[in-house]
């Protein structure tokens, strides 16, 4: 049986049973997946072929392929029939263009898939820009091809969606033997083929053998006017433009020639692919509910733009010299909808709308039956008072790269200031959005620092010299009482107030210059990280059964912490240690070059929502580090 198929039965005509459905195949382990993009929605290919998530027209719409989730939540796969392990996965290089080799008892074949991009000569309709339209922009289209290199390939193709997250089971129409459009749910898709089309039910299926040379495609369309290829040749055409748009993008990047350039040009084209071209938002992660603890509760929705992540994404952009890119990031952030108290929510929709309510899925299985799944998110309502030095830090980035402060950026900086002012005393649910009480958390009061202590900066840019006094006060104030109450009695930066107990993003300190690289506190804290906050050196946010977070089960290490330690033992010293456990990171990558939220050290699968923004992210800017120093200790 496929690793990634609905039940036999569905071969026969028969719609298959969905919802409440046992499921009766396997799910594949999350790294296995190959992640497409067209900057406006993104989907996942599993090792069978078959689309495994897909959420058109963008990334935070309802799914129509969402066997990830669920084994009858939609399916489509174009391949070699009965023939599930390939021989070869790989992306075009320098692109998000699949290439899937396939060999059969009787032949070989190669599956090209692209979420296609295209010149655009209108403005586009189906998910409109509210910033300048780029030149080349998503197709909203799916294209396939397959070529059959050497024999004959018997070639299967099977296209069942089931809209609105699985609930809504597909109503096909047929137009001709090549064309079918299936609707539900207030979407449209069109179905194009140059093999005869059969409409059975809830699904299409078409049969054919390839012999060598011989190719054929398939398109799915959710454009306004459901507009695809019609040939072969259109298909690969696209195709082609499409592998040149990526290409093209990278060849602006500037990449370090470095044994660790394939890692770096990976996680650039992922990030890239996680923006939402539209507004310049970035996702933290294609998909919802891929679980933190196999089979557990935390399970969340990650396809919303978090304002902590806004640092390491100027950081990130601004270093690989995709400068366009980070202004458009700045720009998303400066538009936002403020709180009534001229606050930033914790995230927003990459459309900005501020309201993210959470609800559950219970018609749908879960990945591996990790419930509840999760659509929304309501921590969107949590105070969390890192995010003010997360968003003036990425300003202060963007303002020296770029020479200037925007007009438009100074109600911003001004308002996220006085906020950080305001709260810092206060008791927030910190960086990792427990669910729990409210707690002083050391990493909220180092990220409140972080915000005084970044307006002054840029106060300083724009001559505004009483701002820079006063908001260099407060920055003072907070350093001296997190120092007074936020260190244990070994010398170690706490989790809150109140506990000795550790906790990862206490590395922060390190990262943002809250302490020197020769104070004793900082080696004291980075080090009892390295050494009892791991599981075989990965490292753990917290100790679950030392925190309160409200959530029951234990959870994996968390890759974006063993990035900030590699960057935290560059800034104390530990070159060499920071740089093994580099190495040792970036063997746990995908097969793909694709990273999670998580890794289970007992089991060295990947855990959480994938892919995963802000661990690639995390990549950029510890390989950034070590890159540097070594070539400073080329010229010593």
């Amino acid at each position: 049986m496929s690793a990634d198929r609905t039940d036999r039965p569905a071969r026969s005509g028969r719609a298959p049973q969905m919802q409440g459905a046992v499921a009766r195949s396997p799910f594949p382990p999350i790294a296995s997946f190959a992640f497409l993009s067209d900057c406006h929605t993104g989907a996942l290919v599993a090792p069978d072929g078959a689309i495994a998530w897909l959420c058109p027209p963008r990334f935070d719409a309802p799914s129509v392929f969402a066997t990830i989730l669920d084994r009858q939540a939609g399916y489509f796969r174009f391949g070699p029939f009965d023939v599930n392990a390939p021989s070869a996965r790989n992306y075009e290089p320098g692109t998000n263009v699949l290439v899937t080799t396939w060999k059969t008892p009787t032949g070989w074949a190669e599956v090209r898939d692209a979420l296609t991009i295209l010149p655009r000569s209108e403005p586009d309709t189906t998910t409109p820009h509210t910033r300048a339209p780029a030149d080349d922009d998503a197709g909203h289209c799916l294209v396939r091809t397959v070529t059959c290199l050497d024999g004959h390939v018997e070639l299967e193709l099977i296209c069942e969606p089931v809209f609105d997250y699985g609930r809504t089971e597909a109503d096909w129409v047929s137009t001709d033997v090549h064309c079918a459009t299936a609707s539900g749910a207030g979407t449209e898709l069109r179905l194009r083929s140059d093999l005869p089309l059969g409409v059975q039910g809830g699904h299409v299926r078409a049969r054919h053998t390839l012999r060598a040379g011989e190719r054929a495609f398939c398109s799915l369309s959710w454009a306004d006017d459901l507009a695809g290829p019609e040939t072969v040749e259109e298909a690969a055409a696209q195709l082609e433009t499409t592998v040149a748009y990526w290409r093209d993008w990278l060849a602006d990047a500037t990449i370090p020639d470095h044994p660790w350039r394939e890692a770096l040009e990976r996680s650039a084209l992922t990030i890239k692919g996680l923006t939402y071209m539209p507004t310049g938002a970035t996702v933290a992660a294609l998909t919802t509910s891929l679980p933190e603890t196999p089979g557990g509760e935390r399970n969340w929705d990650y396809r919303y733009n978090w304002i902590r992540d806004s640092s390491f994404t100027v950081q990130a952009l601004h270093y690989l010299d995709l400068d366009w890119e980070a202004d458009e990031f700045v720009e998303f952030l400066s538009g936002l909808e403020p709180n009534g108290d001229g606050s930033l929510q914790i995230m927003y929709g990459i459309d900005g709308r501020r309201d993210l309510t959470e609800t559950t899925l219970d018609h749908l299985t879960g990945h591996r039956g990790a419930r509840p799944v999760r659509i929304g998110n309501g921590a969107f309502a949590q105070r969390q008072n890192d995010l003010y030095g997360a968003v003036l830090d990425a300003i202060l980035m963007h303002a020296r790269q770029s020479q200037r402060v925007p007009r438009t950026l100074w109600p911003v900086i001004r308002s996220q200031a006085e906020c950080a002012t305001a709260v810092w005393r206060e008791p927030d649910q910190g960086i990792w959005e427990a669910r729990g009480e409210p707690q002083h958390y050391v990493s909220s009061k180092i990220m409140c620092w972080v915000a005084l202590d970044r307006a002054s900066k840029l106060a300083e840019l724009v001559g505004a010299d009483e701002d820079v006094v006063r908001w260099r006060a407060v920055a003072d104030e907070i350093a001296a009482d997190l120092l007074a109450e936020g260190v244990s009695g070994r010398g170690v930066l706490r989790q809150h107030y109140g506990t000795d107990a550790l906790d990862a993003s206490a590395l922060l300190a390190a990262i943002y210059g809250f302490l020197a690289p020769d104070d004793e506190r900082l080696r004291a804290t980075v080090l009892a990280i390295a050494d009892e906050l791991t599981a075989d050196g990965f490292v753990l946010r917290y100790r679950t059964e030392e925190t309160d977070d409200g959530l029951s089960g234990r959870e994996g290490t968390f890759l974006i912490c063993s990035f900030w330690l590699v960057s935290a033992l560059t800034i104390i010293g530990e070159g060499a240690r920071a740089k093994a456990l580099m190495e040792k990171l970036l063997r746990i990558v995908s097969p793909l070059g694709l990273l999670a939220e998580e890794l289970d050290t007992e089991t060295g699968q990947h855990l959480g929502n994938f892919p995963q923004a802000f661990s690639h992210l995390a990549l950029i800017e510890a390989a950034r580090r070590i890159i540097m120093i070594e070539r400073l200790l080329e010229f010593v």
